[in-house]
Order: C-alpha cells, then structure tokens, then sequence
C-alpha cells in the first residue's frame, strides 16, 4: 500500500515511516524541514529515512496548496498528517505560525484527500487539548472547549475541520491525541530530551515549580508509531488517546536520567508558565478497544534507550540548542 506521511522529518513522522516501510508499504514523506527547532536532529532522522527501499521524499510545507497538488497527482491508500507546529509556549509568542500549520494546512490536505478521493485520513492532536478543568485520567469525551495555549487552541481547530470533513464527504478520520511523546532522536524542546543533555554536560536543569507539582503521561515513540499504523483501519470519525496510563512525577524522570547518566543535576527551579498543563494522565481504554493497543515500552527502557541514543551521538546532539 501507499501512503503520504508529512512532518516525516519529525519526530513521530520518522519512525511512522521507518515502520511502515518495514511492514512492506510505500511512502512518499513531506516536511518543509523548518526550524522550530534545531533542523540537524530533523536531517538526522530523514538520512537514516533515506536509506531505506520505498521512500520518497518532498521538501513541501503543507500551507503551501499549489505545491502540494502535484504530489496528489498519485493515489495514497490514506494521509497521515503529522505536520505540526508543536510546543505550548513557542505558541504563545508566535500563534499565527500555529493557526498557518495545523489549521489551514489540515485543511490544504482534507480539501485534497476529498478532491482526488482519498478515503482515509489520519491527524495527530494533543493531549494539551484537555486543559485545566477535566479529571483525571483524561477520556476522549472530556470538554476540551478550555484550551490555555495557542497551539492547543490551533489543534481543536484541526479536529473540527476534520469532522466537517468526515460529516460532508465521509472520509474516515483517525485523531489521535499524544500524550508527551520520548524517545532517541526526539524534540528537543521537550523535557527528557533537555534533561537527558543539561546532565550529561553538566548545565542546570531548568525546573518549573518544585518539580513535585507536576508530573507526565510520557509515551515512547515506538508504541506511538505503532498505534498510529493500528488506526489506519476504517474506524469512520474516531478520536483516540494515547498514552502510558502511568505518569511520572517530574522529579522522579530527573533522577532516572541522573542515575543512567552518573551524574547529579544542578536544578534551576522557575515559576510555573501560565499556559502549561500541570499533569497529563491519559485513559487508553478506547485505543485497547479499538486497536488493540496498548504501550509496551517501560518508561525506565525508554529513557535508557534514549540516554543511550544521546550517548552514541554526543558528538553533534550535546550542542543542539534546548531553550
């Protein structure tokens, strides 16, 4: 089978493809490689993309509607559109960037899957979506009509697009809502990425609260991919969380990584940002009745794999910037 994977430079994109590919499939990736953050990580992972039989690869940015037409000229069996503008407080300086990516840009892919009739349809959502007034766990039927951040806001925006569609020209969508996604090669704004390198290099580890206030549904990205390829069935309009079903106290994820590594932290405790959830707690209930999912990587292995992976490549990652 064939599919359009974008944002395949990205994080969850990379190992989507790498997955499929290996399941025998076909994939053409789209990614305008911008630079939300450091762009060597996202080179990285599409070298080791490009290596592999059945991917091709377009430099294209989703807002861009006359460039990607052409790519449509070719039948995908489904999109998964995992292109985003991601990070809660980079949206808060910059939103419009925000509304461009993962409002219009959905919508340039949603308007093309129906014109050259594509039947399914894939979107990553966020767990950000839920706020600060639902209870935990978070069930997908929580009210989700309180978001604390542009980019939470921008999302709830693409899943309604994505209903109009569903409802007008019954594409079958898949949302997924991702719950704090780790792993080698991941974001590097994202908190176990920065531990992992402010430790490792000895630089202060920034700490929002006491650090006991918080804590995070973190999801390795390999049980992330693999849920996201489980809900390519037909599964008509459905909005899926996933996660780990166990957070971890931000606390306890600094001293794992301090124990992996050797080293203590030197923390560096700051207010509390405005816009940040302070716990995500994700209720897998539907993904194990749906797809069969559930996650199957320990957090301890993940953040081994990770340290590990920070290790081998020191010599480029331990200068990838983390603000």
């Amino acid at each position: 089978m064939k599919y359009l994977v974008t944002g395949c430079a990205g994080f969850i994109g990379w190992k989507v493809t790498e997955f499929l590919i290996a399941g025998g499939h076909t994939v053409i990736g789209i990614d305008n490689l911008n630079d939300a953050y450091d762009v060597t990580v996202k080179k990285w992972r599409l070298s080791q993309l490009q290596k592999l039989p059945e991917f091709h690869f377009h430099r294209v940015d989703i807002c861009d509607r006359a460039s990607l037409e052409p790519i449509f000229d070719e039948h995908y069996d489904a999109v998964i559109n995992l292109a985003a503008r991601a990070g809660v407080r980079q949206s808060v300086e910059d939103p419009w960037v925000y509304i461009d990516t993962n409002v219009t840009g959905t919508l340039n892919l949603l308007k093309l899957c129906h014109d050259t009739e594509v039947k399914k349809f894939v979107l990553a959502s966020t767990s950000s979506l839920y706020g600060a007034n639902n209870p935990l766990p978070f069930s997908e039927e929580a009210n989700t009509d309180g978001p604390l951040s542009p980019y939470a806001a921008s999302k709830k925006g693409a899943e309604a697009l994505c209903h109009s569609y569903h409802y007008l020209y019954a594409i079958d969508v898949t949302i997924f809502r991702f719950f704090t996604v780790y792993g080698p090669a991941g974001r590097p704004d994202m908190s176990a990425f920065r531990f992992v390198q402010w430790i490792s290099e000895g630089k202060p580890v920034i700490v929002y609260g006491d650090g006991k206030q918080s804590s995070r549904d973190y999801t390795y990205v390999e049980d992330i991919a693999r849920g996201v390829i489980a809900g390519l069935k037909p599964l008509g309009y459905s909005v899926i969380n996933l996660g780990s079903d166990s957070p971890i106290v931000l606390l306890d994820t600094i001293r794992l990584i301090e124990e992996l590594i050797g080293k203590k932290a030197e923390l560096s405790h700051q207010p509390f940002h405005p816009a940040d959830v302070r716990a995500t707690w994700a209720n897998i209930q539907k993904a194990e009745q749906l797809l069969g999912w559930q996650p199957q990587v320990t957090f301890r292995e993940g953040i081994t794999a990770l340290v590990e992976w920070y290790q081998e490549h020191r010599d480029w990652v331990k200068d990838i910037p983390t603000g």
